[in-house]
């Protein structure tokens, strides 16, 4: 293809002229085939410098480095991997089909334009690129210049214009604080943006919150607030639209300027913040009145045989369970091909969204809503400290990730794999003789080996989780912690948190977390071939919700008598609509996704329970504004066919146009499609109100604070699969009910070795009077 113009730049806007752009590319030598799980990989440094000189080469895309220069530039904002599609997937993994091709995910902001916009590209093969194609998303919607996530270049405009704006607040500003904007040294002011940034499709106006930038400095809010708008490329054009201070709101920084020159205006004054034990800060203080050591090392998670699971690139396997595991820069974790005895239990489980919507009585935290995938909550994968945020006996990953930036970042140790002593049995029996001895004595330690990443999007700090266990159960949960978003303490604002310092307010919010779950139960798998073919790309599967119901009837033991008791009460549904529950309403207890084709040894469907944890409730009203970007939080659970123009329920540009997403979950089951013996995904909901206590300084505590979901076997197995773990013990007494010399069987070694306590396991069992 010949070379374009410069000037031909309207060609990569919608629609598409240029649909397919290839170039010669040499081959190399071949190489030992990888892991069949490396199809689902991140991309590495190289991928991500191969991809990134590939479309900076391309003259028709006019693309300029990210840092420095003009807002209205054309540039690389994001490269990803680009997943297979499930189709070819499936016929690599199960049938020996050809490797699926390796491609990335490319954002591309065009801003050198008439019509600015953002485009995604496909681009690839990899690990040499050779071509790129566009990435549309469902029905054909563009994406806005407006609705891009912020970079770094817009944050250092944005500072230097809000500086500019409030140089005539300087002297208001150290009266009150001691800290200022103009030629500051260790007595800086700085600010935290709130978004949705407007209340309508194109504006990009945010308000700002002054803080004094000490330690924590999210918990120093100097009482001022300010509406910047900052829509139009040329910063020289951007303008302070309203401020708010101290419960008063003024039209410009000269208002109030001024009636801080005339002494009109209460003066909030801070207090001088300590040299040391600052109360946002992680510094000791105080003491326990129970006397306990703190000053010395407590209890530690230890592998005293070694490593019981086996980590090769990006495929983990321990006990029956198997998978494949990513960490995308947009979004978070994301598992692949979950397998459990080689059989798949699930195509894909991975965060989509973490949203958390406040109220307040100061204009930031009314206008709080925040979505966490537009400020790339997987790529804030910050390192994990050993001993701390995991184990010091886990696994350690890095991270790659190119977002904002002229190349690849690494972010080290940014996951940990490790196995964890849950502290309760597995499962455990003591069979008594109800005479002072006992029958037998029989348990299984409990374990459960934990994949972790963590997303530090500025205030909060999500620690991602999901965890197997030996029984065939997978658990995904996520605990939130970090620094409240906290505004400036007004009597008005006790409406809506509480005080938790001198001048902080703590503001309410709620928290709600997406997951896609991508269920293929019963999957294919090299032990069992399917009686006929699934249907669509996947295992067919169908969906049921299951509870009680009371039953008054007649007692056949007793004439004349009544019984009340429950009785299952099952409903099949077939239906998007039937299987979209909504949010604010109970779902039923048992939500059950079977294959009607596999049964196990009793006759039943070959099933696995979808078990929420959560306290989620609604976060505004239904169809209001901001609502729209979130239509996925109207339901605890949503059950869709799968469909490979709907991969996420949400995207990074929900935050800065949730009015007019470019994906609204509501559109996947606007046509109320079958779900009978179908690929199915299930969408879930999970999340908690936060109303923020003097408890949460300096930090929220993780205890109490996480939410998630247990993908259980129910009846998918003939019995427990936990069986065949060797960890279990079993007493017996030789002697009973004398109970004096016992049997002790034990499949491990009798003690686990140095660190832990040295001496073998020993057992009694008795109860005698004394």
């Amino acid at each position: 293809m010949g070379r374009q113009s410069p000037g031909r730049m309207w060609l990569l806007g919608l629609p598409w002229a240029l649909a397919l752009l290839a170039t010669a590319a040499s081959s190399g030598p071949s190489a030992a085939p990888p892991d069949p799980a490396s199809i689902f990989a991140d991309l590495s440094a190289a991928e991500l410098r191969a991809v990134r000189s590939f479309l900076m080469a391309r003259p028709e895309l006019g693309l300029s480095p990210s840092q420095g220069g003009p807002l209205a530039k054309n540039s690389l904002f994001l490269v990803e991997l680009l997943p297979p599609q499930k189709r070819r997937a499936l016929r690599f993994l199960e049938h020996g089909g050809a490797r699926p091709p390796r491609e990335a995910r490319a954002v591309i902001f065009f801003g050198a334009q008439a019509e600015p916009n953002v485009t995604e590209l496909a681009v690839g093969p990899l690990p040499r690129p050779s071509s790129y194609r566009p990435l549309p998303f469902k029905g054909g919607r563009a994406v806005p210049f407006s609705a891009r996530p912020m970079t770094r270049l817009e944050y250092e405009l944005l500072h230097g214009a809000l500086v500019a704006a409030l140089a005539p607040l300087e002297p208001m500003l150290l009266e009150a604080t001691g800290f200022g904007f103009q030629n500051c040294s260790e007595r800086c002011l700085t600010f935290s943006d709130i978004a949705p940034r407007g209340l309508g499709p194109g504006e990009r106006r945010t308000w700002l919150v002054i803080q004094r930038f000490v330690e924590g400095f999210f918990l120093h809010p100097a009482g001022l607030e300010v509406l910047l708008d900052h829509r139009d490329p040329d910063p020289r054009r951007w303008a302070v639209q309203r401020l708010w201070y101290s419960g008063r709101y003024f039209g410009s920084v000269r208002e109030l300027a001024r009636s801080y020159e005339r002494g009109e205006l209460a003066l909030a004054r801070l207090p001088e913040p300590p040299a040391r034990q600052l109360f946002s800060s992680y510094e000791p203080r105080g003491s326990f009145p129970s006397g306990t050591p703190t000053d010395v090392h407590g209890a530690k998670v230890c592998e005293p045989q070694g490593r019981r699971y086996r980590l090769r690139g990006n495929r983990l396997e321990y006990g029956g369970w198997s998978l494949a595991f990513r960490l995308r820069s947009s979004a978070g974790l994301q598992l692949f091909d979950v397998r459990f005895g080689g059989e798949r239990v699930a195509y894909e489980l991975s965060v989509q969204e973490a949203i958390a919507f406040y109220g307040g009585h100061s204009p930031a935290a009314m206008q709080t809503k925040y979505m966490d995938a537009g400020w790339a909550m997987g790529a804030s994968s910050y390192e994990l400290a050993r001993g701390v945020d995991c184990p010091e006996t886990a696994t350690f990953l890095d991270a790659h990730h190119l977002l904002d930036a002229d190349g690849p970042v690494l972010f080290p140790n940014a996951l940990c794999v490790f196995e964890l002593p849950t502290g309760v049995p597995l499962r455990r029996h003591f069979d008594s003789d109800f005479q002072g001895g006992f029958h037998f004595y029989a348990g299984l330690e409990g374990r459960a080996l934990v994949l972790r990443t963590t997303s530090t999007v500025y205030n909060y700090d999500y620690i991602w989780d999901f965890l197997l266990y030996p029984n065939g159960v997978l658990e995904a949960k996520v605990h939130a912690t970090g620094y409240i978003h906290a505004t400036f303490y007004t009597p008005e604002g006790r409406r809506y948190g509480s005080r938790v310092h001198s001048h902080l307010l703590g503001n309410i919010h709620t928290h709600l977390v997406h997951y896609k779950v991508d269920l293929d139960v019963a999957g294919e798998g090299p032990w069992q071939l399917p009686t006929r073919p699934g249907r669509g790309e996947g295992s067919g599967n169908s969906f049921e919700t299951m509870d009680i119901r009371f039953e008054n009837i007649s007692n056949p033991w007793s004439p004349g008598a009544r019984v009340v008791q429950p009785r299952l009460h099952r409903e099949p549904r077939r239906r998007e609509r039937e299987a979209a529950l909504p949010l604010g309403r109970a779902p039923p207890r048992y939500l059950l996704f079977s294959n009607p084709r596999r049964r196990n040894r009793w006759g039943h469907r070959r099933t696995f329970r979808l078990q929420l944890s959560s306290h989620a409730g609604p976060v505004l009203p239904r169809g209001w504004r901001e609502e729209r970007g979130v239509t996925w939080a109207r339901y605890h659970v949503a059950v869709t066919r799968r469909h490979e123009n709907e991969p996420s329920s949400s995207s990074i540009y929900s935050q800065n146009d949730p009015w007019d997403p470019p994906v609204t979950f509501e559109s996947f089951i606007r046509d109320n499609e079958t779900i009978e013996d179908q690929d199915l995904v299930a969408w879930v909901t999970v999340g908690f109100l936060h109303v923020p206590h003097a408890e949460d300084i300096p930090n929220t505590a993780t205890p109490g604070n996480a939410v998630g979901f247990f993908l259980r076997p129910f009846n998918f197995f003939s019995e427990d699969p936990s069986v065949a773990s060797r960890a279990a013990v079993i007493v017996r007494p030789l002697d009973p009910p004398a109970c004096t010399r016992l049997h002790v069987q034990r499949w491990t070694p009798a003690s686990p070795g140095p660190c832990v306590h040295p001496e073998p396991f020993t057992y009694n069992g008795t109860s005698r009077q004394v």
